[in-house]
């Protein structure tokens, strides 16, 4: 299966990514991953983003599709892969065409929520400073004194969970990513899913579309 998730900051692709990739044994990618390998391995394309990304510029597209592209071709991609938050663009999706050809997506799962629950999944997030665990205020709060439970670290909220910073993230994604919707729509590959509803619900609604596609 050729699968993209498709949806704002904090609808929960990457926990159903997740899931299903362990379900159906094909990777889980996202770019942030891709781009931490190829630095980490030294690539030539590794270090032209590495220099970018230190010089507080954003990844080309170019160089985003290559690393797109190496990533696909590798062995644990024969049988499938779930691409997590990636295509970001109209410009990616149309390279990523040009790279499939005639393997095209088989689904794209758009994750349909509410703004605001975005918003108040994402503020009320926290992270523990020294083990990275992840809380939540309303659904898995840390201990009254902000103590992880886990190693004793620090519980913080990152500043990218402040909510002016969550509804700048939003207003990006609305500029750049919304537009993939009806872009996908259009080639008939597109599932709306009401990403509202809590995991298992909205589990349920992406294996009904997989299996269909399975079938």
């Amino acid at each position: 299966m050729r699968i993209i998730f498709l949806g704002a900051p904090g609808t929960g692709k990457g926990t159903q990514a997740l899931y299903f990739s362990k379900l159906y044994a094909i990777p889980q990618i996202s770019t942030g991953e891709i781009l931490r390998d190829a630095v980490k391995k030294g690539t030539e394309l590794g270090k032209k983003a590495k220099s970018i990304m230190e010089a507080g510029d954003l990844v080309p597209d170019d160089i985003i599709l290559q690393l797109i592209r190496d990533r696909l071709s590798e062995q644990d991609c024969r049988n499938g892969y779930i691409l997590d938050g990636f295509p970001r663009t109209i410009a990616q999706a149309e390279g990523l065409d040009r790279i499939l050809k005639d393997n095209a997506i088989q689904a794209v799962i758009y994750f349909d929520i509410d703004k605001n629950l975005v918003i108040s999944r994402l503020t009320s997030r926290r992270v523990c400073s020294k083990c990275g665990y992840n809380y939540n205020l309303i659904t898995d709060p840390p201990e009254t004194d902000a103590i992880c439970r886990r190693c004793g670290g620090k519980v913080i909220q990152r500043d990218d969970d402040k909510e002016e910073t969550v509804r700048n993230r939003l207003q990006v994604y609305e500029e750049n990513t919304a537009p993939l919707v009806d872009y996908y729509e259009k080639k008939g590959n597109l599932y709306k899913i009401d990403a509202n509803g809590v995991i298992d619900d909205v589990r349920a609604e992406i294996q009904n579309v997989l299996k269909n596609i399975r079938d």
